[in-house]
């Protein structure tokens, strides 16, 4: 007797679940459970900013444009000279 391809695939697609339920059963019962994990807690630091012509920056970054600034009037003075 032969079966037509539609009634073998709703076949195939009706033990889906059924093998699924094994699948985690077993899991289950050899699987390895984790342990709760404690994150520490991170202290966060209120970020000091500073205002530069109305845009606010990191005082890190503050500092490196000033840096930066500074530089370039060394370099032009001594294109001057």
């Amino acid at each position: 007797m032969a079966y037509s391809d539609t009634r073998i695939v709703i076949g195939g697609l009706a033990h889906i679940p059924v093998l699924i339920f094994i699948a985690n059963f077993v899991k289950g019962k050899f699987g390895i459970k984790a342990k709760e994990v404690n994150e520490p807690e991170v202290k966060k630091e209120p970020v000091k900013g500073i205002e530069i012509q109305g845009t606010i920056f990191k005082e890190e970054k503050a500092n490196v444009i000033k840096e930066i600034s500074n530089k370039l009037e060394d370099i032009e003075k001594k294109q001057k000279v």
